[in-house]
């Protein structure tokens, strides 16, 4: 079974999301994601695969909730602590961007209801690219790396912000942990996808299910 991975930081002190928030985002709305999956996957072909397996391999509402999962454990180690950039990331940035934090915070703003707005690598060119994806939907079904994601749902930023989107953007950009998607970019370069699958397997084993279960 797969097992809702615990917070990389303390819920009542992080600088993006309010303690409320997290308890409805995280203890309400990724718990759920993780129980329709577990019913989900039961007596089907998925029932024993990891979680980039479904990412890669199941569709409709199996891989909504699949996706979910993955997304959601991503957004909370982006915004586990505000950290800096590796120099290897900043040089990618500058290349590939006239201006990151301006051209990633219009995609958040402008991607039209529901989704993620992301960093990711093409594993193929090499270049770095900002995506928008709707609902579900993650990168990672199409061959890229995701780096950073911010989630763009509204329950990410009602409880804080209401209807204001762009300053729950602004706060979230202040506060990115640079040091995981720096890290990120580092294995995405050396490993490509390879490097999502690792580090599904670091949160929740190689089977699916929680790591120190014994079948793995």
């Amino acid at each position: 079974m797969f097992k809702l991975r615990e917070l990389p930081f303390d819920a009542k002190s992080n600088a993006v999301v309010s303690e409320e928030t997290c308890n409805y985002h995280y203890g309400k709305h990724h718990a759920t994601y993780v129980n329709n999956l577990n019913n989900l996957v039961k007596d089907t072909k998925f029932e024993n695969a990891g979680l980039y397996e479904l990412l890669v391999g199941s569709e409709g509402g199996l891989y909504n909730n699949a996706a979910q999962v993955y997304n959601h454990d991503f957004y909370w180690d982006c915004i586990a602590k505000k950290s800096e950039p590796s120099t290897e990331l900043k040089a990618a940035l500058s290349a590939n961007f006239t201006d990151f934090k301006e051209e990633f915070i219009k995609a958040a703003t402008t991607l039209f209801g529901s989704g993620w707005c992301w960093l990711v690598l093409d594993p193929k060119s090499k270049k770095l690219q900002i995506v928008q994806t709707s609902n579900a939907v993650t990168p990672v079904t199409d061959g890229k790396v995701p780096l950073l994601v911010v989630d763009v749902w509204e329950h990410a930023y009602y409880i804080d912000s209401f209807n204001a989107r762009p300053k729950y953007l602004e706060k979230f950009y202040e506060n990115i942990n640079w040091k995981f998607v720096s890290e990120a970019y580092e294995w995405a370069l050396k490993e490509g996808l390879n490097s999502v699958k690792f580090y599904i397997d670091e949160l929740h084993g190689k089977c699916g299910c929680a790591s120190g279960c014994g079948c793995h």
